[in-house]
């Protein structure tokens, strides 16, 4: 008997959003960049599950076995190896309780897993795309992605991702060569957000990184420029994030907890401008869309957001001059202003504390630059008088 997909099933150890998912429903189909601000994913059918769950009932005349064993007879495209390894990490449960695969497996056993890379239906041909990698040892990437490049094949975008340029520069490793659309993705980011990723180059890398995701242990730190002023230096925003009601493209926060994923974004002022600000933000989770919806929320929607509505003025005069000072602003950094700054983990290897730092990209600057001089040349005057 083989194992098949259960949607009945849910590991609430696991969040939507907190590890990388592997449901082949994740990707929206109407919007292929669906992707979260941070760890990131998107579940266009409505399914919070972000890895692929399967389950089983033993058979009642079922011998003793080993777990190991045991999957590996049943389960498609999956190893020994990669169920050991889903066992050592406690993804294996076995009427309702973590197992190693030395296990003796018995008649009427109910055994749950959450496996971390099954094979995806479309096979990845690597393309010799630049990357332009920060960090590199025999386990794992830090990879710097430009605004633009989209992490993983969607509708839409079947060439030219981050996961198709993975496949070419790793493509010597085992985990690379069996055209898994996932292979090695701990998080993601959105497409026009810029930033840094981590990426696993072995099975027991990637599964130490996603624990440490689904965890919080790690460090992110994004910087972003959003719409109006703050009355203070810092902040929390608190909120249940879940798909909109009333547009399956956008996310939306649920301030009475009924339904969508808990979700909390610290946040601090790093420049003011007047009428936009400069802040930097630390994920507490990892919700879709998460910092850009919630600082919609607030009434802070991020500069040139199309999305959440950022791309329009929402602060500011009503003269023609500053009009065309935002329609420039907009035309130079034609994306949602949102950098992922900084990242930091513990080496699944070594237990080393890793941290990266990325400067913001060429037109974050330029964007910067250009308020800097408008704020400067406004100092003293009223709005009345410009």
């Amino acid at each position: 008997m083989m194992l098949t997909p259960t949607r009945n099933m849910t590991d609430e150890r696991y969040s939507d959003d907190d590890l990388i998912g592997f449901d082949d429903e994740l990707d929206d189909p109407m919007d292929p960049d669906m992707d979260p601000d941070e760890t990131e994913g998107a579940d266009g059918s409505g399914t919070d599950e972000r890895y692929e769950h399967f389950a089983v009932t033993v058979d009642k005349g079922q011998a003793l076995m080993r777990l190991d064993k045991y999957l590996t007879a049943r389960m498609e495209h999956a190893s020994r190896n990669r169920i050991q390894t889903a066992a050592d990490n406690g993804q294996i449960l076995v009427n309702g309780t973590p197992v190693k695969s030395s296990y003796k497996v018995k008649p009427l056993d109910r055994i749950s897993l959450v496996m971390p890379y099954p094979r995806r239906e479309t096979e990845i041909v690597p393309e010799d795309i630049p990357l332009e990698i920060v960090y590199e040892d025999d386990d794992l990437l830090v990879v710097n992605k430009p605004a633009g490049m989209v992490v993983h094949p969607g509708c839409g975008n079947y060439t030219g991702t981050l996961v198709h340029a993975l496949a070419w520069h790793l493509r010597e490793l085992p985990l690379f060569q069996t055209g898994d659309a996932r292979a090695g993705l701990v998080h993601r980011i959105d497409k026009n957000t810029s930033g840094l990723l981590v990426v696993a180059k072995n099975e027991k890398a990637h599964a130490h990184l996603a624990r440490q995701f689904y965890e919080h242990t790690t460090y992110r730190r994004y910087e972003a420029l959003v719409w109006g002023n703050f009355d203070t230096d810092e902040g929390t925003i608190t909120g249940h994030i879940g798909r909109s009601p009333k547009d399956r493209l956008q996310m939306y926060v649920f301030a009475d907890g009924s339904q969508g994923r808990h979700a909390v974004t610290h946040w601090r002022v790093l420049r003011r401008y007047g009428y936009v600000t400069l802040v930097e933000c630390r994920l507490e989770t990892g919700r879709t869309h998460q910092i850009r919806v919630h600082m919609s929320w607030q009434g802070h929607p991020l500069f040139n957001d199309e999305r959440y509505g950022g791309d329009r003025i929402l602060k500011g005069t009503t003269f023609a001059k500053y009009r065309q000072f935002i329609e420039n602003c907009f035309a130079l950094m034609p994306r949602h202003a949102l950098h992922a700054r900084s990242l930091g983990f513990v080496h699944p290897r070594t237990g080393e504390q890793m941290r990266f730092e990325s400067e913001l990209p060429a037109d974050f600057r330029a964007l910067l630059a250009k308020w800097d001089a408008y704020t400067a040349s406004r100092d003293g005057i009223t709005d009345d008088e410009i």
